[in-house]
């Protein structure tokens, strides 16, 4: 779930895409766990990674928002 700190009640775009890439992390490596399949496994940890730091690059990026509006 993405939270936001903006008045308008949405999170910054990098925190969705963050999300949705840190999600289809979990699906690649749960499906490369019951497959067996290394590399799919291997790319999930890389999706689950990248969306975490997007979404923390998301959540920076609307607190400099919030703050310039303050």
């Amino acid at each position: 779930l993405v939270q936001s700190n903006q008045e308008d009640g949405m999170p910054h775009k990098d925190e969705i895409k963050g999300s949705a890439k840190e999600a289809r992390g979990h699906v690649k490596d749960a499906i490369g766990k019951m497959t067996g399949d290394e590399k799919l496994r291997a790319d999930g940890a890389a999706d689950k990674v990248e969306g975490a730091v997007q979404k923390g690059a998301g959540k920076v990026k609307e607190a400099a928002r919030d703050a310039l509006k303050h």
